[in-house]
């Protein structure tokens, strides 16, 4: 039903005032047709913008699955093929470009990483001794980003689990800890400078345990002694540059290719190889 309401118009002439009928939605139709419009344009735009933002999320984590499916059966790049290789490297170009240009977010970083794959020389080295000789196996291998609370820089620290079998617990029986400064020279570069290498974390196995304070037996204060002395020793090695004993090592350029919640690509500048993470449980060091 339509509303309207009257008005008197008093013309100059002093004649008898005239009455006219206005009925004030149909004088505003164009008005109100522009304001639906628009309205309706906004809501769409809206809707577009959430469909293709969780389109993109869905193809980043077919992306990432992709990878890590590559990976899974590489041993962390100790067995792999060429076309392996090209097909992984194919897959991390990919994942990639959804990061390019962004700045690395410290929040998003800081935590611990657990590393699914790598081509770097100096972790591949330590896979290929595992494999051939059976008193050494290599666990799992960690980074860990201190930098909550920076806005250029943190610490790093990479942590890698070992055992010497029959002496210490399987794959966890001690952690070699190589930590450095890294402090972020451009958008997704940081400059790691090493700080010191230390072995912790040692726990030795229950055959050792019972060689050195055998349970049918008291316990001596010697023997305990020492079984406290190897769980709680601690080696610390800092790192200098060979060159100059007196100064820190030079360290490294780390290009963070890719960074989301759960997974966390990089690259050691200057072929030093590439990294594959996925986030983990935080890590008591």
């Amino acid at each position: 039903m339509n509303m309207t309401f009257a008005t008197s118009l008093y013309p100059a002439t002093g004649k008898r005032p005239i009455f006219k009928i206005i009925n004030p939605f149909t004088c505003n139709a164009a008005t109100r047709r522009n304001f639906t419009v628009r309205r309706n344009f906004s809501c769409s735009a809206t809707v577009a913008t959430d469909i293709t933002a969780r389109v993109s999320e869905f193809e980043i984590e077919n992306k990432k699955n992709d990878l890590l499916r590559l990976v899974q059966d590489t041993q962390r790049g100790l067995v792999t093929t060429p076309d392996q290789r090209s097909s992984i490297e194919e897959a991390l170009v990919s994942l990639e470009g959804y990061n390019m240009g962004e700045s690395v977010d410290m929040v998003r970083l800081d935590g611990t990483w657990r590393l699914q794959y790598t081509s770097a020389p100096d972790v591949l080295v330590l896979f290929e001794s595992a494999a051939r000789f059976p008193f050494f196996q290599v666990g799992q291998i960690f980074q860990k980003f201190e930098c909550r609370d920076q806005s250029d820089g943190g610490v790093i620290r990479n942590v890698v689990q070992w055992s010497i079998p029959t002496l210490l617990e399987e794959q966890e029986g001690a952690t070699l800890l190589v930590s450095a400064k890294f402090n972020v020279v451009s958008a997704r570069n940081i400059y790691l400078q090493f700080e010191e290498i230390s072995i912790q974390n040692i726990r030795i196995s229950e055959e050792l345990q019972a060689l050195i304070a055998p349970a049918l037996l008291p316990r001596s204060f010697l023997s305990l002694q020492i079984l406290q002395f190897i769980r709680t020793f601690k080696a610390h090695v800092p790192v200098r540059n060979p060159g100059d004993p007196g100064r820190r090592s030079v360290g490294g350029l780390y290009y963070l290719s890719y960074l989301d919640r759960n997974m966390l690509l990089g690259r050691a500048v200057g072929g030093g190889g590439v990294f594959v993470f996925t986030r983990a449980q935080p890590l008591d060091l």
